[in-house]
């Protein structure tokens, strides 16, 4: 019988469950650090408002 107990640090279901959240909860935080998604809004919406020309531009002056 060549039994081999798995050692301290072995992956089952419960500790690649843990790793999965914990990675998730990294992704999140880095995220918000970066802006989040207000930022992302307020950049897309500039971008969308740069397409059209504004009064200023289309005045000529």
């Amino acid at each position: 019988m060549t039994d081999q107990k798995p050692g301290p640090f072995g992956l089952n279901r419960t500790r690649l469950f843990l790793l999965a959240m914990g990675a998730l909860v990294l992704v999140i935080t880095i995220s918000m650090m970066m802006g989040g998604l207000g930022s992302y809004n307020a950049l897309k919406e500039a971008a969308n408002a740069a397409r059209e020309p504004t009064a200023e531009q289309l005045s000529g002056d």
